[in-house]
């Protein structure tokens, strides 16, 4: 082979490898969600929000494409498709994922229970950083949390006034979940398992009288339309989703991309939870006019007296239970859920 044959191979070989060098540092990373994009509600517009940041904070090196909708991955398939692969970010509804991860699901066992979104999120990354064993359940299954998804303060939107315990009795209201059941019967009422998509007709068609649920959801599921009663029970906010990633994705991030995304996971907690809150507050004003919902407080003192209740502890001592199993040292987790104890 000539020389000028040998420099063009060589440069056609360098030129190939700076290609692949170049094509391996600018990423596009595939994010696999259930929120319809068109939402408009914290969830989606936050998700956005984070998308476009990590752009910016890379510098445009890289970037993420959002599959919308459960385009890729319905709900329940999200974390199996995470896990293989599919995806490198998503969203996971935890709650749906008892069995896989009760580390994570520790606040859905304590309703009620005094923090509020920011708080219950600042809890889930001081959860994280303490115990090992909250990473570990996750990455047994390839996966990653860097940030938390907690949901809105939580009251009862019914279809009737109710302004004491008293009045609950006998009531039908929608329950799911790990604490909402026993709770709900401590308080005189039926549970009823209804789906999420359904609770607008269970109201509607009378089936249920009341659901758990925040003002912004309440508005984003339109269940005021057909039920005009919001019952300030300070039910606490419920830990809601995890922001995820396929375990191998995160560590085939370069120090700088990975320092980006851990950083972005705690900004995004911060900026969720305003939205969440102007979310709220709108909402309220839009009660306060043609919606004509009517906000009724509730005595703190009567949703505290039945934590006492025997169903009410069985739950809550089902998690200490697993959580002391997998080495952790629940007695002291669990003073966060007191309403006696600073936040």
């Amino acid at each position: 082979m000539s020389l000028n044959a040998i420099l063009r191979s060589s440069a056609l070989a360098l030129a190939a490898v700076t290609g692949l060098a170049a094509a391996a540092q600018a990423d596009t990373y595939k994010w696999i969600t259930f929120k319809p994009q068109g939402a408009g509600d914290a969830q989606a517009i936050t998700t956005q929000w984070l998308v476009d940041q990590f752009a910016e904070r890379t510098g445009g090196k890289h970037s993420i494409e959002v599959f919308w909708g459960g385009s890729v991955a319905k709900t329940g398939e999200i974390p199996e498709a995470l896990a293989a692969g599919v995806g490198d970010f998503g969203d996971i509804i935890t709650p749906y994922f008892p069995d896989q991860m009760p580390l994570n699901n520790a606040v859905g066992f304590f309703i009620p229970q005094p923090m509020n979104t920011l708080q219950v999120g600042q809890f889930m990354e001081e959860m994280h950083a303490t115990y090992p064993e909250f990473s570990q359940e996750l990455e047994s299954q390839n996966l990653h949390a860097f940030g938390f998804r907690p949901l809105e303060d939580y009251g009862l939107l019914c279809t009737k006034p109710v302004k004491s315990v008293a009045d609950m009795k006998g009531l039908r209201i929608r329950s799911y979940g790990f604490a909402y059941p026993k709770l709900i019967e401590a308080l005189g009422a039926s549970p009823v398992s209804i789906a999420t998509s359904e609770a607008y007709e269970a109201l509607q068609r009378s089936i249920i009288d009341c659901t758990p649920i925040g003002p912004a959801l309440a508005r984003g599921w339109k269940y005021d339309e057909v039920a005009k009663y919001y019952i300030e029970v300070p039910l606490g906010a419920s830990f809601g989703h995890l922001l995820a990633m396929n375990l191998d994705s995160y560590n085939g991030m370069d120090d700088e991309t990975r320092a980006v995304v851990d950083q972005l996971g705690k900004d995004y907690l911060v900026e969720y939870a305003r939205v969440v809150d102007e979310d709220a507050a709108r909402v309220r004003e839009l009660w306060k006019g043609d919606l004509g919902v009517e906000v009724i407080p509730f005595p703190k003192e009567e949703l505290l007296g039945v934590l006492d209740d025997a169903g009410v502890k069985e739950v809550r001592q089902e998690w200490i239970d697993k959580a002391n199993g997998l080495g952790v040292p629940a007695d002291e987790i669990v003073k966060r859920f007191d309403f006696d104890t600073p936040s």
